[in-house]
């Protein structure tokens, strides 16, 4: 198995996490913070170019679970645990289905898979990953 290639970037507060093998380009991250994430630039992300609130904001949002954050030096207090057992579910517009928490998947193969984080699941049938968005709902222009 392949070792699982993280990459850090902070911005002296927040250090952003990000696991290329588990980003489906969105371009989430793109299109809120272009002044931070710009795929054309090495390196690609600039946390230190923008406030930490907006990237939280940002990365909660990432459909993937690709970004993550910590705060440096950060204890987790003991509500943030509690916190940490909901489990948010979301309907893209047009889009996956986004599930927010520490989830254990069954694929159909009988294969388990454990996830953490945001992680996309397909609602148009195309993907080519499934059950997992891949981002192919954009090509095929996917309304539900």
């Amino acid at each position: 198995m392949d070792k699982e290639i993280i990459k850090e970037y902070s911005n002296g507060e927040l250090v952003v996490v990000w696991k290329p093998q588990k980003c489906i380009h969105a371009k989430v991250c793109i299109h809120m913070l272009p002044e931070v994430y710009d795929p054309n630039k090495r390196p690609w992300i600039t946390p230190e170019t923008t406030e930490t609130a907006a990237l939280k904001k940002q990365i909660n949002e990432c459909p993937s679970g690709a970004l993550t954050y910590y705060i440096k030096n950060e204890i987790m207090e003991e509500n943030e645990s509690k916190d940490q057992c909901v489990t948010d579910i979301i309907v893209a517009n047009n889009g996956p289905l986004k599930i927010k928490g520490n989830l254990q998947i069954q694929l159909a193969t009988g294969e388990i898979v454990t996830k953490e984080g945001t992680t996309g699941f397909c609602r148009c049938g195309v993907s080519e990953n499934k059950p997992f968005c891949d981002g192919s709902h954009r090509k095929i222009e996917f309304i539900g």
